[in-house]
Order: structure tokens, then C-alpha cells, then sequence
């Protein structure tokens, strides 16, 4: 071996490395804690960051690359850090990633998985107990909630379609049904399908953007009229961009009426199966066929991680009829060991290792503890935003999202659109809060989700106490 090759894999320059690493990122977890010493981001233009990081390739100093990486990120354990729905990753989790990686299993066959993969049933076979299912449904997990909610679709295509369109494509217009406002990822998964546009049902939403669902049974008929076979439908629980859960119950009895695969994209929301005081928003998910989770969401996971679940597992084994005879051996059994054969990934890290830690320390409580405070406090928020005029709020929270926007009623729609989206704007530059944006009915809104537990009532008063300053000095608003 080169000498280089031995310092590559040195176990000294690894410990030294690793201690040194283990020690900034417990600083970096202290600092972020505390408000007064830290920003949630340093934003620099797209054009700056890649300027920085040519140069620091050829003139940096190595032994600076962690803190430089540390410095220029967004900081989700930051109290003010209420962006994107990622939450803040379990210290203990660093170590599972950190396992995952060192040993590299691609745990996609059993020689692979022989920790993860039973790890991973045991996490799904809960799971479903939470949702309602069977002794019958099983599951896996996935990279991410948009592969998992293509490998669902598919799931349900195998399972409804009445030709064998896996094997044998299909000539005959395909469709689903779905809320207007659902995830984007549904609707790049039935195009990636080949369902097309006629192939995504969209159902309106209701004044509140939940599924409109006394409008279901008259696109269904429309949609067969049309030609075109309904074959699953969806519900958002919740929507992405609003936080408003779909009516699960109603969507699941429509689906049974129809005989169609009901899925569930609970990736944000599944979580609060755990909360023994939100769970009733998911009255209806045992209706389903197939559930959708993520970890890395409201379970305090590293990304990605991601559960997908079936009422009847079988559905899973049949969704891929593919055969690589030098990893996988023909079987009459379900094979829940060699996960390769339900899902679109030959290698597949040890994210199994995230959930079992967490469910090992901390037991389910955890999640409890972690949902329902963060569902609380979204809630109390749009209270808050209700009291005071300055602020319009799009719709009362039924989670952890709320969007709002600044209001003055003496301006027209396109002038307050504009303002609000410079409120944005200022505040990133700024750094020390991090929120984002979403267009609701032609109208911008600011879209706060709140996932670090270390947040407080103050820390959003405050936030909105900094938007009323940065309004006062934004020129459309200046005589």
C-alpha cells in the first residue's frame, strides 16, 4: 500500500481528526443554543459561496475545512432557525451516522443488513401498530419521502391497474387523485409514471386548503367519462406549504366506495401517531393502504430517512417484478430481509440505526414530548398573529406551520406582495432569524415551521416585532 493509502486510513490521524471534529461540533451545538452569540445563517450570494469554495480547494487550509463548513451553514439547532421542515438532528444521532458511514454496509441485501434490516422491521411493524394495521402489513425504510412517495404510487398501480404495465406498459390513460395543494413531489411522480396531466386529478381545497372532499365523487366520474382508469388517491397529512391536514376519514371511505389504493403522505405529520394529544388529526390513516413518515422531519433523525408502510405487505414485495439473480435468490416468503426487492435502491445507508437509537435511550415518549410541544406552539403563535393588525394570518394552524403575512390594508395586493417578499429577504441577509415564503392564492405569505424545541413564545414575538422594523424601511411603504 502507498504511503499515502496508509494515511488515508490511519487510525491515529482518524482519532486525532475525529476528537478534534467531536469537540467543535459540541461548541457548535452550545453556541447555537444561545442567540446572543450566534447567527441561524451567514448568507452569502450563490456566486460568493462558489467563489470562496474554488479557491479554498486549491489555496485553503485543510485542518480549517470542518469550522469553515460549520461557519457558512444554516444552524437547525438554532432557536431562531423556524425554515424549512428539517428539524434539528438528536446529538446521538451524529454517532449512528457516524457508524453508518465508518462500516459502509449498502444494507439493500441481507449479507449487507444483518443489523439494519431487522432493526428496520422492527421499526415498521410498530409503526403500522401506531397507524391501526394488521399483523398482515409490513413495511421498510427509504431515502426520502419523495422516492418513497413514487415507490407507494407504484405500489398502487401494480396493485390496481388492470394491466401489467410494469412488464407490459400501457395504452390506456392512467390516473390519480390528489389535492390541489398536495406536495409537488406527487405530481413529479405520476409524470415520472407517465401518467402526464391528465393523469393528476386535482381536487380543489376548501377555504381552509384542505381537500374539498364533497367534490371527489364528481371528477372521479369525470375523470371515467374521460377514459381515463383511477386507479389510487392521496391525502396530505399535512400539506407542505400550509400545514392543514386533508380529511383523512372521508378520502379513506371515497377510496373504499371506489376500490382505490389510498395513500398517505404523512411525512411531516405521521409523527404525531406518538402524541397522545394530536393524534386524533389523523383519525382515517388506518384506511389506508399505504403510509408515508419521515424521520428526519418531526422525529429529530438525520436526512434522509424516511418510513414507508404497507396495511397489506404483500402489496410491497409485488411492486418490482425484477430479478438480479447475483444478489437476490427466488423465495416463496416475503423476504423482508433483502429490502433491494421492494425499493428503487441497490445501496441503502444504515439509516435504521437513527430510529432504533432514538427508540432505545429515549423510548416513544420522545416523540411525544417532541410533537406536541412543537404542535402547541404553532398553534399559540397564530393566536398571537390573530391580536395583532399588522399581520394577516392565511390560515388558523392546525400544526407546526403557519403562514402569514405582513398587512396594510390601505395597499393593493401587488404592493403588499411585493413588501412581504422583501420582508424575506431582509430577514436572510440579516440572519438572525430563518423563515421562508409560499404564494397562497396569488397572495405572498411569510411560512414559519417551527421544529427546534428550544424555541419560545419570545422568540417569535420578537420575530415579529423585527419584521415591523424592516416594514418601516422598505421604500414602497415611504410617502
Amino acid at each position: 500500500m502507498s504511503k499515502l493509502l496508509q494515511k488515508v486510513y490511519s487510525p491515529v490521524d482518524f482519532k486525532n481528526t475525529g476528537h478534534q471534529l467531536i469537540d467543535e461540533l459540541t461548541n457548535h451545538i452550545s453556541q447555537v443554543f444561545d442567540e446572543n452569540l450566534s447567527k441561524v445563517i451567514n448568507w452569502k450570494e450563490p456566486h460568493e459561496s462558489l467563489t470562496f469554495w474554488k479557491d479554498f480547494l486549491s489555496n485553503g487550509d485543510s485542518a480549517s475545512l470542518f469550522e469553515e463548513v460549520l461557519q457558512r451553514s444554516t444552524h437547525l439547532h438554532h432557536p431562531k432557525y423556524i425554515g424549512h421542515q428539517v428539524g434539528p438532528a438528536a446529538p446521538i444521532t451524529l454517532l449512528t451516522a457516524m457508524i453508518s458511514a465508518i462500516l459502509n454496509n449498502g444494507t439493500a441485501v441481507y449479507e449487507m443488513g444483518m443489523v439494519t434490516n431487522p432493526m428496520e422491521r422492527i421499526i415498521t411493524e410498530l409503526l403500522c401498530v401506531k397507524i391501526g394495521y394488521s399483523d398482515s402489513s409490513s413495511g421498510f425504510l427509504t431515502s426520502g419521502g419523495t422516492l418513497a412517495n413514487l415507490t407507494a404510487l407504484l405500489s398502487a398501480r401494480k396493485a390496481k391497474v388492470s394491466a401489467d404495465v410494469w412488464n407490459e406498459g400501457h395504452s390506456k390513460p392512467l390516473g390519480i387523485m390528489v389535492s390541489e395543494d398536495a406536495h409537488y413531489c406527487i405530481e413529479r411522480a405520476a409524470k415520472i409514471m407517465g401518467l402526464g396531466e391528465q393523469g393528476i386529478i386535482k381536487i380543489p381545497v376548501k377555504a381552509d386548503f384542505s381537500m374539498d372532499v364533497s367534490l371527489l365523487e364528481t371528477h372521479y366520474q369525470n375523470a371515467i367519462q374521460n377514459g381515463i382508469e383511477v386507479f389510487a388517491i392521496v391525502g396530505s397529512a399535512p400539506a407542505t406549504a400550509t400545514g392543514i391536514l386533508d380529511d383523512l376519514d372521508a378520502i379513506g371511505s371515497f377510496a373504499q366506495k371506489h376500490s382505490l389504493w389510498y395513500h398517505v403522505d404523512a411525512a411531516h405529520g405521521g409523527a404525531s401517531l406518538y402524541s397522545s394529544k394530536y393524534r386524533h388529526t389523523l383519525k382515517g390513516i388506518s384506511k389506508s393502504d399505504s403510509v408515508v413518515i419521515d424521520g428526519h422531519k418531526m422525529m429529530m433523525m438525520p436526512g434522509i430517512t424516511t418510513a414507508l408502510v404497507y396495511k397489506d405487505g404483500r402489496t410491497s414485495n409485488a411492486t418490482f417484478s425484477q430479478k438480479a439473480d447475483y444478489l437476490l435468490e427466488d423465495s416463496q416468503e416475503s423476504d423482508w430481509y433483502n429490502s433491494g426487492k421492494r425499493t428503487f435502491e441497490c445501496t441503502k445507508n444504515m439509516m435504521a440505526l437513527h430510529w432504533f437509537v432514538l427508540l432505545k435511550t429515549y423510548g416513544e415518549a420522545v416523540f411525544d414530548d417532541y410533537v406536541t410541544m412543537l404542535y402547541d406552539l404553532g398553534r399559540s403563535f397564530g393566536e398571537t398573529l390573530k391580536k395583532d393588525e399588522r399581520f394577516e394570518l392565511a390560515v388558523a394552524p392546525m400544526t407546526n406551520i403557519v403562514c402569514f403575512r405582513y398587512m396594510d390594508r390601505a395597499l393593493d395586493t401587488a404592493t403588499l406582495n411585493h413588501i412581504n417578499r422583501q420582508i424575506r429577504q431582509k430577514l436572510l441577509e440579516d440572519g438572525e432569524f430563518y423563515i421562508v415564503q409560499t404564494k397562497l392564492r396569488n397572495k405572498q405569505f411569510l411560512r414559519v415551521t417551527i421544529m427546534n424545541p428550544f424555541t419560545t413564545e419570545k422568540h417569535l414575538v420578537k420575530l415579529l416585532e423585527k419584521i415591523k422594523i424592516i416594514s418601516e424601511n422598505i421604500d414602497v411603504l415611504k410617502p
